[in-house]
């Protein structure tokens, strides 16, 4: 999404600027999962980005046919490109057949930009979601669309998956000076390992002859050599380095949230291959890295998890705010004197003429929408594809189960049902705004009682409702599935959108004020025997200790009881 500009500075006399995009990646091989399944997640994070699904159903189209193509950042007209004979349904970022692509955006060098290309990364999404079945073709499509007609974006890395293989692809374009199109490489997740990104380039030295598992543009190393970047040998060639060098700010606000999603799931310990050897070394040796104070090591571009990951793992890595690290979100002052784990933009600040960072974790404030979605093989492509999407800050918000092959998008999620400047009352977006927004002031009281109800309810859609419904679906005649899987998506996230309503209410009323009434085991709200209108209880929830504190030093002699 679009780049935040930050100023950080590592000393009073060193200051660097750099910019930090806004989404999250986590890519999971089919090895690396508990049910088989390829899995990709995404935060579409950004200030101007309502959450909403998009929904393209299959079409046939006429000979001569053209498509409009509009950026999708700010839905400014760009141009027209030739249309294909038939392209396939898409429900957000997954088709039909299993094929699934999210992205964060790395920005590069300016000079790389090409103002006159038509194919920006968004429309190079979605367009080739319906024109490619696998992730292979959607390489393929990625590249020819690029190259033919202009890309007029930044840095890019795809994560692409369908039911076999998962994919990591940096790309970046090459200017407007004559050399339209895209130079890149393409990875493939091994199987077994998980990969993940944050709006750094990944992708450093690769694989020239292995064909299996890495493609790349002919020119990826001769363009950085044209330009001065590079003089080496091919083999030595790091496409980051070239095209998107690291430095202060791309680690410490992007690759220190690739590096926390491996400490999750790898719980503490990295292992990943070293040549032919597959080597474990504990995740703290990648910290002074994450934290963009040591920028000469290398973190891994894949490792392999601890355990066989699920879609509620990889969902609750999307809720991280660096818990349990020095970056912890919760613990400094900053938290205020209800441990929020959010830091208001800009990015930095300035105290004395020193600079200094907001933390940038997976989950954030300004999330448009966010998924997981899993392509599961063993399904039919009618059943298997599966896309658990969610509405605004993914800490506080919850994943509903939409299959891809739906015939209806709920109203919840329907384009069009709001705006960012526009309220719904019968909006998805809007209801979790409401939600989420309720935390930020009492965080630590609020956050669990919001965070139990996510829980119960995608452990009993993950374990219970989808196998259920999957088992019922693959024994149905198609048009009877089509008919079950939609109704089902539909029925689903509208209940679920009703009780995030009744959540928004109950939680005005238990906490408002900054008190906390008592409830009972069935959740309702302990009354005095006298009226059923006076609580009864009630809890003065106060502030932590570090809050009390830092007060106390600021106007301790004033406040002072004498």
């Amino acid at each position: 999404m679009k780049r935040i500009l930050l100023i950080i500075a590592l000393s009073a006399a060193t200051a660097l600027s750099f910019e930090a995009g806004a989404c999250s990646n986590v890519i999971v091989s089919k090895g690396a999962s508990k049910d088989g399944s390829c899995m990709v997640s995404y935060a579409a994070d950004s200030h101007m980005l309502f959450g909403e699904l998009y929904f393209r159903p299959a079409a046939r189209w006429a000979a001569g046919s053209r498509l409009a193509i509009r950026e999708w950042d700010t839905n400014k007209p760009l141009g027209e490109i030739a249309q294909v004979a038939r392209t396939f349904q898409t429900v957000g970022n997954m088709n039909e057949h299993q094929l699934i692509i999210g992205e964060t955006t790395w920005g590069g060098r300016e000079e790389q930009v090409d103002t006159l290309g038509i194919m920006d990364y968004g429309s190079l999404i979605y367009v080739t979601l319906q024109r490619a079945r696998t992730a292979r073709e959607a390489i393929q499509t990625i590249v020819d669309l690029a190259n033919e007609y202009g890309y007029p974006s930044e840095g890019e890395s795809f994560s692409i998956a369908d039911t076999e293989e998962a994919w990591v692809m940096d790309l970046v374009g090459k200017g407007s000076g004559g050399n339209k199109g895209i130079v890149w490489v393409a990875r493939r997740v091994p199987d077994g390992y998980i990969c993940a990104h944050a709006n750094q380039c990944r992708i450093t030295r690769f694989p020239w002859n292995d064909p299996e598992n890495c493609l790349y543009a002919p020119d990826v190393a001769e363009y950085a050599r044209s330009m001065g970047w590079y003089e080496g040998p091919d083999e030595e060639f790091s496409f980051r380095d070239a095209y998107n060098p690291l430095d202060f700010g791309g680690a410490r606000a992007c690759d220190a949230r690739a590096w926390a999603a491996f400490n999750i799931l790898c719980d503490g310990q990295f292992t990943y291959m070293d040549g032919d050897k597959e080597v474990t070394r504990p995740a703290s040796d990648w910290l002074e890295y994450a934290m963009g104070y040591d920028l000469k090591g290398e973190m891994p571009l894949f490792v392999k998890p601890s355990r066989k990951i699920g879609v509620k793992d990889v969902a609750d890595v999307m809720r991280d705010h660096f818990e349990g690290t020095p970056m912890d979100m919760r613990v400094d002052i900053g938290a205020g004197g209800n441990a929020c784990p959010y830091r208001w933009r800009p990015m930095s600040f300035k105290v004395d003429g020193k600079t200094y960072v907001n933390e940038r974790a997976i989950a954030t404030q300004q999330t448009g929408f966010w998924f997981v979605a899993q392509s599961r093989g063993w399904l039919p492509d009618m059943v298997g594809a599966l896309v658990w999407f969610g509405c605004d800050d993914a800490a506080t918000s919850y994943l509903t189960p939409i299959y891809v092959n739906t015939k209806k998008i709920p109203e919840c999620l329907r384009e069009g049902n709001g705006d960012m400047l526009h309220y719904s009352p019968t909006s998805q977006f809007w209801i979790n705004n409401r939600v989420t927004n309720s935390c930020y002031r009492m965080y630590d009281a609020m956050e669990p009682v919001v965070r139990a109800e996510i829980d119960a309810f995608e452990n009993r859609m993950i374990d219970e409702a989808v196998p259920e419904m999957d088992a019922k679906l693959v024994k149905m005649g198609k048009r009877r599935a089509l008919r079950r899987l939609t109704r089902f998506s539909v029925n689903t996230a509208q209940e679920q959108f009703g009780k995030w309503v009744a959540l928004e209410q109950m939680l005005l009323v238990k906490f408002i004020d900054g008190n906390e009434k008592a409830q009972d085991a069935d959740g309702r709200f302990v009354h005095s025997e006298y009226s059923e209108g006076i609580p009864k209880g009630i809890k003065y929830h106060g502030y932590n200790e570090r809050w009390k504190r830092a007060v106390v030093n600021d106007n301790g002699p004033v406040l002072e009881q004498r």
